[in-house]
């Protein structure tokens, strides 16, 4: 075992302690609401029970063509953007922006998809009567509420996020055409923070891509830059940084990709996690089953980025 090695232990158990994680472990419970295909993708709308009075919807696509077989799952997590109104419905692809339509070209290419919402996202907001009346907070102050309630509580948004993911991950892999096996995740901004986060948590997901999605955390306070409330876990710098985060995840696949002038993650901290997986891959012999794509630009997810995306997620989880 080699200094990083240690290090990677040391932070990994020290992680899980602070994260104060609560799941949900109640029985899997799901309600389909509605269904629609093309002809191509079935999507279905679907709500999975979080909590005790708590629920997660989701769109569910699947290729519909063919006879049935079993395939690769991809769970699909939004980005951020500022825009609370919108979370699951922009991976699947019923949003105007085709650029982070990720999860619904994914169904395209044969993956079984989940495209859930996180919380204070979407579906997931106080009703929008108590929000326009001023009896509720709305959108961020909303998402800025419910990350205060889990600290005062012990726990952090991070936390929370995690959990409700891993039970989006309980049901992609108990949909019959998936094989369980073979299940990966994708996300752009904080949905590749998410991606990247729950790839470490959960062994489950054998390929995770990671668009402009994670730098080291000294490196934005550095650079004084305000971020997603899930960003931060309460300790996280007194144990280590994300480029610990990243490199637990080795051996299993990652892809991840940064604009060189991305204005909310730093780029030389970026270059320099990359560093670090790198060593660490190839201390572990999988040195192919790590790629970083820089880019020319700032903060986004462009098509020749995503295409080499969609091919790594297709090799590393195609049959061996």
């Amino acid at each position: 075992m080699n200094n990083l090695d240690s290090e990677v232990q040391v932070f990994d158990r020290k992680l899980r302690d602070i994260l104060a994680l609560q799941k949900f472990d109640g029985e899997l419970e799901v309600e389909v609401k509605s269904q629609e295909s093309d002809g191509a993708i079935s999507r279905k709308l679907i709500c999975i029970r979080v909590g005790e009075a708590e629920w997660m919807g989701a769109y569910l696509l699947e290729p519909d063509v063919g006879k049935p077989v079993k395939r690769p799952g991809i769970l699909a997590i939004h980005q951020h953007g500022g825009d609370f109104s919108l979370g699951k419905s922009e991976p699947a692809g019923l949003s105007a922006n085709r650029a982070f339509h990720y999860g619904l070209d994914l169904a395209k290419r044969g993956f079984v998809v989940l495209c859930p919402d996180l919380l204070a996202f979407e579906d997931r907001q106080p009703p929008e009567w108590k929000r326009r009346e001023g009896s509720a907070p709305d959108g961020f102050w909303y998402e800025r509420f419910e990350a205060l309630r889990l600290l005062l509580n012990g726990s952090s948004l991070q936390a929370k996020y995690l959990a409700d993911l891993a039970r989006a991950l309980d049901f992609l892999c108990s949909v019959a055409n998936v094989d369980e096996g073979r299940i990966g995740a994708i996300g752009h901004s904080l949905g590749g923070q998410e991606a990247l986060w729950l790839t470490w948590f959960d062994s489950r997901i054998s390929a995770c891509v990671s668009s402009c999605g994670f730098a080291l955390i000294r490196a934005i306070v550095r650079d004084q830059i305000n971020h997603n409330m899930a960003l931060y876990v309460p300790g996280l710098l007194q144990i280590g940084d994300v480029d610990l985060l990243a490199c637990a995840i080795a051996p299993r696949a990652l892809f991840f990709s940064a604009g060189d002038a991305d204005s909310i993650f730093p780029v030389d901290s970026v270059r320099a996690i990359a560093e670090r997986l790198r060593e660490r891959y190839a201390h572990q012999g999988a040195l192919e089953r790590v790629e970083y794509a820089e880019f020319v630009g700032g903060h986004g997810f462009p098509d020749d980025i995503k295409e080499r995306a969609y091919d790594f997620l297709q090799r590393n989880l195609s049959r061996e």
